[in-house]
């Protein structure tokens, strides 16, 4: 018998009004004939064209200018190129270059979905029984690039769920790449992605002890031309790369609101979408807090798991994760150590769950098998819905379950709290299944959630409707144990 789950009231959806300016360029030489174009534009045309330009998005964006700036200088190597003096030129010229190569981007127009739940860390100003949570949510727009965005909101003492206004403007944040790279640290990383030793050595004795993406990206090339007719070193250059292009930090504006934030892809790993974040609120040994998130980094090709870290939710330091263990897509960290060694959920074969432990944040080895498909609703896969909870029972871990007509479920089990690679039991039955109103949508019949929180005494599941819009439930904690426990 399925245990009775409480649906929320409140419904979230795309809304395609929610616009980040984004850089836009088409090609080299079509950049440099519109510069060459707005450079020649009589002043009076340009000041009145300008003028035309501000009126009609000031209203759009928090600095519009600021922006264009930020754009045109992008372009400066074209403008060395066209042998035009940069600086010299008049300011609203420039600008009006950079919004030519400004573009509007609806983050969320197609699909917002797939939500992970934490606490805030600022809990002040609440009244007894509330709880100031952030929700994480995957937005999908324009050619289905997903992105991660935020909302703040309240649980109250009946534990409804009470989102906050989302902001009027949206805020791509500033990117900064690691300028050095210590050689043996980032070698040791290098070797997930299996490199032939003759090669690795061949770039390692061409670089410095500490060396910058620059120099490295020259060796690549050189050997690129010495390797050019052996198709599968070129690919594994290209990784090497592509490897060091995925460490970056981002930060974002003091002055933006949290749901004005949207972490966009931005290294090569990820240029077609960002996917599933899974938040949690970590607590390292000597009780600081920090907030880690897994994610999907999607090329369009193949797929790289990330993980992102933060403290603040302004700042955040983005790195690859790798080894056997961090294969595939479902990974997930548990909220604190066992046994001295970090520990993560992972799917590595797409079709089972597993444990690894580790004691490196980025490298996970040895994965264990911690079960398989059981029941008829999750015969094609199980996977994790969010990091695991800690409770008293042991380890509640929300997961999802495909069954008959590619219906994703949610359901739960238990792990044991010292050794989360045992399970104790899990659910015979489902907890949630799509509803009749919750089945249409991007991906039909599928509920899903990237992470869970306790509140009150009861877990409060966030979760996506069909790969489009989102919701809520809830279940009275105890009583979901005490079903885990008597499942069998």
């Amino acid at each position: 018998m399925r245990i009775s789950v409480s649906r929320k009231s409140t419904k979230i959806y795309p809304n395609s009004k929610r616009v980040v300016a984004r850089f836009f360029i088409n090609g080299s030489e079509r950049a440099k004939s519109i510069i060459l174009k707005v450079s020649r534009m009589p002043d009076d045309q340009m000041e009145i064209f300008f003028s035309q330009i501000l009126r009609e998005f000031s209203r759009r964006h928090r600095n519009i200018t600021r922006i264009f700036e930020r754009h045109v200088n992008r372009l400066k190597p074209f403008f060395e190129e066209l042998d035009i003096a940069f600086d010299e030129m008049n300011l609203h010229r420039r600008l009006l270059i950079g919004s030519y190569f400004t573009m509007e981007y609806a983050v969320e127009s197609a699909a917002f979905f797939n939500p992970s739940m934490v606490e805030d860390m600022d809990q002040s100003g609440l009244e007894a029984g509330q709880k100031r949570v952030i929700i994480s949510f995957r937005a999908v727009g324009e050619g289905h690039i997903s992105s991660i965005v935020f909302r703040r909101a309240i649980i109250d003492a009946q534990n409804e769920v009470h989102l906050q206004d989302a902001g009027k403007y949206i805020d791509e944040p500033e990117i900064y790449r690691d300028a050095v790279y210590e050689k043996k640290t980032f070698f040791q990383k290098a070797a997930s992605i299996k490199l032939p030793t003759k090669i690795r050595s061949e770039i390692a004795r061409d670089l410095t002890d500490a060396f910058e993406y620059e120099d490295l990206k020259q060796v690549i090339r050189r050997l690129q031309l010495q390797y050019a007719d052996q198709v599968e070193i070129i690919q594994h250059l290209e990784k090497i790369l592509w490897l060091a292009n995925s460490f970056y930090e981002i930060n974002f504006s003091l002055d933006t609101d949290i749901s004005d934030r949207v972490i966009f892809p931005h290294s090569d790993a990820e240029n077609r979408g960002i996917e599933d974040a899974r938040f949690v609120k970590f607590t390292e040994d000597d009780g600081t807090v920090v907030y880690y998130a897994t994610y999907t980094a999607f090329d369009g090709v193949s797929i790289q798991p990330m993980l992102l870290e933060t403290k603040d939710f302004y700042h955040f330091h983005i790195m690859p994760l790798y080894g056997a263990g961090a294969q595939n897509k479902n990974l997930a960290l548990f909220p604190r150590k066992i046994n001295g060694k970090y520990a993560m959920l992972s799917r590595i074969d797409g079709i089972n769950n597993y444990v690894v432990f580790s004691d490196n944040l980025n490298v996970w080895e040895n994965p264990v098998k911690l079960h398989e498909p059981r029941h008829p609703w999750s015969f094609v896969q199980v996977g994790n819905c969010g990091s695991p909870i800690e409770t008293k029972d042991g380890w509640l871990l929300i997961m999802h379950g495909v069954g008959p007509m590619r219906q994703y479920s949610i359901s739960a089990c238990l792990l044991e709290l010292e050794h989360p690679e045992r399970e104790i039991e899990q659910l015979q039955e489902p907890l949630l299944v799509p509803l009749e109103s919750e089945r249409e949508g991007y991906v039909p019949n599928v509920v899903y959630s990237c992470g869970s929180l306790v509140h009150n005494g009861e877990l409060i599941i966030p979760y996506g409707m069909s790969d489009y819009a989102a919701s809520f439930a809830s279940v009275p904690l105890q009583r979901l144990l005490d079903a885990i426990k008597n499942s069998n």
